[in-house]
């Protein structure tokens, strides 16, 4: 027949034992209701459970989203910026071309370092996707061009990578100017702006005091020639992209407009 009606209810007396009196017999009869709580929260204590109620503490989502500033990513980008400088000095002021391309495949290196924390450890960030590109082209057409100056790379291969970099801030600056949305750093474009780093401090080891300086130009040819395919062939990948980024903008501020 029919289960009667205190076991229907065992489930909720093996969680909620409460001895029977006369006092308090009805009230132990009655079904008991956990109101409010997420379904995983009505166990006992858990990670899963600790870290649901921290998500509702007020402010932690804006502690760990993507508005985020002080980030390991960001520092980095930071002091790759900072460094730009010593590397001037290095180069002119010492005349140092052995510590300069020391110090230029360190920044160079760097960029991978802080993608790599931002993804393994989350600490992406909207200030880091702008940062470290900034980065990147301040540093590349820094080194680049002092490297020019310097005579330690053919000035052919220099002025091919500056005005790629030269064209591709200046499309940045109009987009941006137009109202187009912000366009994330493809990796066709990443992987070729990190093999130009690794080229270039190459090429200049090739000229200073190194014993392995003749390794250093093979290296530098090594890298130079796919990273500049590379690099170009991204400024084609990003032609479609700016075009649905600048339609995205215009729609979006449209539709402010007419809110």
């Amino acid at each position: 027949g029919a289960p009667d009606e205190e076991g229907a209810h065992s489930g909720a007396a093996d969680w909620f034992h409460v001895p029977q009196t006369s006092a308090h017999a009805a009230v132990s009869r009655s079904p008991i209701v956990v109101k409010h709580l997420p379904a995983t929260t009505a166990q006992l204590p858990s990670p899963l459970t600790r870290t649901w109620q921290a998500s509702t503490i007020p402010g932690m989502a804006a502690r760990t989203g993507d508005d985020r500033i002080v980030t390991v990513p960001n520092l980095i980008s930071l002091v790759r910026l900072a460094c730009i400088p010593v590397f001037v000095w290095l180069l002119f002021g010492k005349e140092n071309r052995g510590a300069a391309s020391v110090l230029l495949g360190v920044l160079g290196g760097s960029d991978w370092v802080d993608g790599y924390v931002a993804r393994r450890y989350h600490q992406g960030s909207t200030l880091g996707k702008i940062l470290d590109p900034v980065a990147d082209r301040l540093l590349l057409g820094i080194g680049v061009l002092a490297i020019i100056i310097d005579g330690s790379v053919p000035r052919w291969v220099g002025i091919i990578v500056v005005f790629r970099e030269v064209l591709v801030s200046v499309v940045t600056v109009a987009l941006a100017a137009m109202g187009a949305k912000r366009i994330d750093v493809q990796w066709v474009g990443k992987a070729g702006t990190f093999g130009l780093m690794v080229a270039f401090p190459f090429f200049l080891a090739s000229h200073s005091t190194f014993s392995w300086r003749g390794f250093a130009r093979f290296a530098a040819w090594a890298w130079i020639i796919p990273s500049v395919v590379l690099s170009y062939w991204a400024v084609a990948t990003y032609i479609p992209i700016a075009r649905r980024a600048l339609a995205d903008g215009r729609a979006a501020r449209a539709q402010r407009s007419t809110a």
